[in-house]
């Protein structure tokens, strides 16, 4: 246990930047990737907004034979791991075998290729549909196919949790390293924007109505009325860092310093959320306190009662108007289980620069006594943040990241 889990690499998929830099100057700029959808026909749904990643051909990234059996979430979940470990500048054939795994978080699973399958199901008959059908729909299959392209055979899994698994994942990536794994890619992509998955996201009462892009996904804003959902995520290098030392990696982004992982009581219980315990938790783990933290990248439902729950539990953690708050997905939608491991990596890069990303849209509403960082990026010396993330069913998560030249 005496390792230290630290970030050396970073693959970003988001529909406002396809790859780190690309995404990471979008984000500062103000620049969102919120559209009407063009996967197909919304026209008769009631949300027609989407964070969508444009100009990703998955034929440009990867080999012909792995196109057929993948979702496009598992072909952007390839190219960011892909990216993750050119970054970190490993290969992985020069790691010994087993010293390196994947831990990944998923929310749906490949449910574009699911679709696609049933469609050939009804309309051909069983003898078209596709044996890769079998795994390509899998919520673990993100990690199989990591591990396999690049030969990683230690622990790996899958952590499901919703909009919380994407820490979740980094948490156990961080437990394995400490107990002696080299070198874990973990975090997660999420990729559901298609008719029946549409339905899917729908059922859970909590998408943005309407067409106006700019006013759709408002966060701790009067006029919240639910999320837009996107596509994407991240993938990082996590690994023990006296293993990054001795191989010469060439930067270190963080530490993954604390985690905690609560559940929110039973509706109607009386007994208070289980955010603030949450936050408690990833601090102690951390060793510090509330006057430690420099930013908090916030989980921002856009659904008036969690958003005041959150802004509650943030407000009584650090005092009224007492750390910067921020939303970046705010230019990016939700994205589910790879919501909270891009930003884990925007406050890696918000560490590396000295500059918080703007949340964009929202105005804060009276009765949130937050500092919400709006109107552009705010120069901040920043040496620790803490993410949030809380998954539909009561799934609350925070990660505690800090600059590894404490």
């Amino acid at each position: 246990m005496n390792a230290h889990p630290v970030v050396t690499g970073l693959g970003v998929v988001a529909p406002n930047g396809l790859g780190l830099e690309e995404y990471w100057a979008a984000t500062l700029a103000g620049r969102s990737g919120i559209g009407r959808i063009t996967r197909f026909d919304p026209s008769d749904y009631p949300s027609r907004l989407a964070g969508e990643i444009g100009g990703f051909a998955a034929r440009d990234h990867l080999p012909s034979r792995l196109l057929p059996q993948t979702d496009r979430m598992t072909q952007l979940a390839l190219v960011s791991a892909d990216w993750s470990l050119q970054d970190a500048g490993v290969d992985p054939a020069e790691l010994p075998d087993y010293a390196a795994g994947v831990i990944t978080a998923s929310h749906s699973g490949g449910f574009e290729f699911g679709q696609n399958e049933l469609k050939a199901l009804w309309s051909k008959g069983g003898r078209y549909v596709s044996a890769y059908q079998s795994f390509a729909w899998f919520y673990a299959v993100n990690s199989g196919q990591i591990s396999i392209r690049h030969g990683l055979r230690g622990p790996s899994s899958v952590v499901i949790s919703d909009q919380a698994g994407g820490l979740d994942a980094l948490a156990q990536a961080r437990r394995q390293v400490r107990k002696g794994i080299s070198l874990v890619v973990a975090g997660a992509v999420d990729a559901s924007i298609c008719s029946w998955g549409w339905v899917a996201q729908l059922a859970s009462g909590r998408l943005a109505a309407g067409e106006d892009a700019e006013r759709a996904y408002l966060p701790f804003d009067a006029a919240a009325r639910g999320h837009v959902p996107g596509e994407g995520g991240a993938l990082l290098v996590v690994e023990d860092a006296e293993h990054a030392r001795e191989r010469g990696a060439g930067k270190i982004y963080g530490e993954l310093a604390g985690h905690a992982a609560t559940m929110d009581p039973r509706p109607g219980s009386g007994r208070a959320p289980g955010i603030e315990r949450a936050i408690d938790g990833a601090l102690r783990d951390a060793g510090i306190g509330p006057a430690d933290v420099d930013v908090v990248f916030a989980d921002a439902a856009a659904i008036p009662e969690l958003d005041r729950t959150e802004a509650e539990a943030i407000t009584k953690t650090f005092g009224p108007q007492g750390v910067p708050v921020t939303a970046p997905k705010t230019m990016t939608g939700r994205l589910y289980s790879g919501a909270a491991p891009l930003d884990v990596a925007a406050a890696l890069l918000s560490i590396r620069d000295g500059v918080i990303p703007p949340t964009i849209g929202t105005s804060v509403a009276d009765g949130y006594d937050i500092d919400l960082v709006t109107g552009g990026p705010r120069a901040a010396r920043v040496r620790t943040a803490l993410v949030l993330a809380r998954g539909h069913g009561g799934f609350n998560s925070a990660l505690v990241v800090r600059a590894a030249d404490r």
